[in-house]
């Protein structure tokens, strides 16, 4: 309480006490204090009223304010309408700048409620998914936009990989729809769709080219082969002539591994997923693998080899023995003589986990993101040196990619690589787990 209202409570005691004395009234402390309270109530209440009329009516509380106390709660109380009005401003740019921008996405941009129902759409989703705001306002996006893997794409959760899908009102278009979700525990949805017409055709073309190219080129490479076998093996040939047909051949077979592999990687662009699933055992995979890792390595590496025997896997067994078997053969090309190589195949808590490390020379930082690329490599004149092709590593990330899975990579120079695959638990199965499997399908047929 300012000074002020002191004052005026000391003022209107006295004068309340003079007006006792004079007019000889014989009133008690009670009545006395009750009269000189009164007035002071009466203006309490007055100005008590007139606020209370102001802010049902939103009426601004501008100058003059009455004087003491009354005069603090209307100045306060006009403070706090002034910051109120500045942030409901600043709120409106803020919002106006969002939607501007917003609109000037090239994507369509939908927000979808806790119900999977539009609540907003910038102008470009009218174009991609035939989506109009306010005009689709509260209906279901299913409803709208209609394609039949968006709705279990929506509600299973996994947006790491975005959906590709060609929308039904313009099939020449191919959009990639992501969604985030958002807002209040994380109940809604953004969907993002972008156009992605012209990557799409150009990836099939790319792919059908590199597999038609490829096939064409199988016939007359296996009949430059047949001729140079048939040359070295021949008695006539003369040993001057001998040496050159060995390199001829040696860089056939180098071009038929080249065609081999890009005939794979194009088999493995031809779906997202893997078909013909079906439960690998994997630890007798690996085991040939080991082997043949041990040949190519001719007694010139240390392995170490942890197999958990109980592990299988539900997939395609030619694709993941590929993906395994490059792996651990990158491992023995690319590491000197004498290095450690440790293969692990086991069970986390994330799921199955394959790894292969080695303590060779390491890889550059800058090199790491770059190598699943098709043909590239860290040392170029090694790598051909060792007989590689340059796409073990793109067939891997696309094996993996068909059973989401994810390939991560540790390098450090000078201290070696680790390569592991991260498998998701639900394609994790154990042997008595299929042994079940397999009862169950005895028993229903």
């Amino acid at each position: 309480m300012r000074w002020g209202s002191v004052y005026e409570l000391g003022w209107i005691t006295l004068a309340a006490l003079a007006a006792v004395a004079l007019t000889g009234i014989g009133l008690g402390w009670a009545e006395a204090t009750l009269l000189v309270l009164c007035p002071l109530l009466a203006r309490h209440a007055w100005h008590l009223i007139r606020l209370a009329r102001l802010i049902r009516r939103q009426h601004r509380l501008v100058p003059p304010f009455p004087k003491g106390i009354w005069g603090d709660i209307y100045r306060a109380i006009g403070q706090y309408q002034q910051r109120g009005r500045k942030g409901r401003k600043r709120q409106l740019r803020f919002f106006r700048r969002f939607r501007e921008a917003a609109n000037s996405v090239p994507d369509a941009l939908v927000v979808l409620d806790k119900n999977r129902r539009i609540e907003w759409a910038n102008p470009a989703a009218q174009v991609l998914m035939n989506l109009s705001w306010p005009r689709d306002e509260g209906k279901p996006l299913l409803e709208v936009f209609t394609h039949p893997e968006l709705a279990d794409y929506i509600c299973a959760g996994e947006y790491a990989r975005p959906l590709e899908v060609a929308p039904a009102h313009n099939r020449s278009l191919m959009l990639s729809i992501r969604v985030a979700p958002f807002g209040e525990r994380k109940k809604q949805r953004l969907i993002v769709g972008r156009d992605i017409t012209k990557i799409f055709h150009l990836n099939l073309i790319r792919r059908d080219f590199v597999a038609n190219a490829s096939h064409e080129l199988r016939t007359p490479l296996t009949v430059i082969t047949g001729f140079l076998e048939t040359l070295i093996d021949s008695a006539q040939t003369p040993s001057n002539h001998r040496r050159p047909l060995n390199l001829m051949q040696h860089q056939a077979e180098r071009m038929r591994s080249i065609i081999e592999d890009l005939l794979t990687l194009s088999r493995l662009e031809m779906d997202e997923h893997a078909i013909d699933i079906a439960p690998v055992d994997v630890p007798c995979e690996l085991e040939q693998i080991v082997a043949d890792a041990s040949a190519l390595s001719g007694g010139r590496h240390r392995f170490s080899i942890d197999i958990d025997s109980d592990l299988m896997l539900l997939g395609k067994d030619s694709e993941l023995r590929s993906a395994f078997s490059n792996l651990l053969f990158n491992a023995v090309k690319h590491t000197p003589p004498g290095s450690h190589i440790q293969l692990v195949w086991a069970s986390t808590a994330s799921g199955p986990i394959f790894l292969v490390e080695d303590d060779g020379p390491g890889i550059e930082p800058e090199h790491i993101p770059r190598l699943t690329e098709r043909f590239y490599r860290v040392d170029k004149a090694r790598s051909r040196a060792s007989g590689g092709t340059g796409l073990g590593l793109a067939i891997v990330k696309h094996v993996l990619s068909r059973h989401d899975a994810r390939l991560a990579v540790a390098s450090e120079p000078g201290q070696g690589s680790t390569f592991t695959c991260h498998f998701p638990p639900g394609i994790a199965l154990t042997a008595s787990q299929l042994e079940r499997r397999r009862l169950r399908a005895a028993t229903s047929a």
